[in-house]
């Protein structure tokens, strides 16, 4: 079925005869209670049994799970409490001591500083891609690289790599490929599709998409892979709670509503953007003259409703246009229903010094719109306001 009517009608459980809640229940209980000494220690058994303790499993946080595995078209999720923590839950999970990892250049801030913190704690090596050719890939393996890691829109560049062709010269080198896909979302991308083995999210953005929840996670290809990673995640802790899980999958009812309306208005901020004489770029993947444009097309289905522009006077335009505007909030996350602004040089990517941050695509005066689903009209005219104001 089309992703529309699958983000409506989520994976729940059989409930009994007759009748049944609409609404996955919230089952907000830490422990689940048995019959007999046996039926407690089969059910400790793996990710699929009767229900023990929450942190090992939940009925409305494996509602969510399912939900999200089916939409990804893949084979099974684990959620987590937060994005971050189902990345570290992969990487933490996936790799040991020396080993290499390969990454995009272009990534988002926390993805560095998880990345550096285990290079410095544990010796795991992360080499950043010099472009998104399959040669590229191939040229860069060793025999201790374990990972190719990838987000279908870096965050906040906006640039899309070409993930048929990199996964599938990770895949022909024997190395796991995971995609952060959490700016497109699966109406967007389902990176599964095209030969991703591992996917993350961060429910707290698009999927949940009302500024309310904390959450993440992953979802596999392959059956086996889950049932040896999630033994490990289990016991690191960053378990989903059961009331974010189910606001999460209120707010996936409307996802295909939500993108749609977050990508008409991006594409007229875009446009408008890159018109503006106080602009000096702007990156949308949907904007004719992006870098990834042609991928963009390819492997999108939409532009996504992130816009970036770099600023002409460097970081202190960039802090002075994000005060100016009143409509649009000046937040840090992203995703939501309403228009936030940041400036990442100053906030998610504060941690890089000038040459990280030149290296990832980030400017001193570039400025994140996380563009929301009001009117287009409202929204640029408050931007156009602040950047008249400059």
């Amino acid at each position: 079925m089309d992703i529309r009517t699958r983000a409506v009608h989520v994976v729940n459980e059989p409930f009994g005869e007759g009748s049944w809640p609409l609404s996955v229940p919230i089952v907000q209980s830490s422990a689940f209670g048995f019959g007999s000494a046996g039926a407690l220690a089969d059910a400790m058994g793996g990710p699929d049994g009767q229900y023990v303790y929450t942190r090992r499993g939940n009925p409305t946080v494996r509602a969510l799970e399912r939900t999200v595995a089916g939409l990804e078209s893949g084979a099974a999720a684990i959620a987590f409490a937060s994005g971050m923590g189902a990345l570290s839950g992969m990487l933490l999970s996936l790799l040991k001591p020396g080993d290499h990892v390969l990454a995009q250049r272009c990534l988002y801030g926390g993805t560095y500083s998880v990345l550096s913190d285990l290079a410095r704690r544990f010796g795991v090596e992360a080499e950043y891609l010099p472009g998104g050719d399959a040669a590229d890939v191939e040229a860069l393996m060793r025999p201790k690289t374990r990972l190719l890691l990838l987000e279908t829109i870096a965050n906040p560049t906006g640039q899309v790599p070409d993930l048929p062709v990199l996964t599938a010269a990770a895949r022909r080198c024997g190395v796991l490929s995971l995609v952060d896909n959490s700016l497109a979302s699966p109406v967007l991308c389902r990176p599964i599709e095209h030969g991703a083995d591992i996917v993350v999210h961060s429910t707290t953005k698009y999927l949940a998409g009302h500024s309310d929840v904390l959450g993440g996670v992953a979802v596999f290809a392959d059956g086996g892979l889950h049932r040896r990673v999630w033994g490990r995640t289990v016991e690191l802790g960053a378990t989903a709670d059961p009331f974010a899980a189910w606001l999460t999958l209120r707010g996936l009812a409307t996802l295909p509503l939500r993108m749609r309306q977050h990508c008409s208005n991006a594409e007229v901020i875009a446009e408008r953007l890159a018109r503006h004489p106080a602009v000096r770029a702007v990156h949308w993947p949907w904007l004719p003259g992006n870098p990834s444009y042609a991928t963009a097309r390819t492997v999108l289905s939409g532009g996504g409703g992130m816009v970036t522009c770099e600023l002409t006077g460097g970081r202190a335009a960039g802090r002075g246009f994000i005060e100016r505007v009143r409509l649009a909030r000046l937040a840090l996350s992203l995703g939501g229903v309403e228009t936030l602004i940041s400036h990442p040089a100053s906030t998610s990517h504060r941690e890089l010094d000038s040459q990280a941050l030149a290296a990832a695509g980030v400017g001193e005066g570039t400025v994140r719109i996380s563009v929301g689903i009001e009117h287009a009209e409202d929204l640029w005219a408050d931007i156009e306001q602040a950047l008249d104001a400059s």
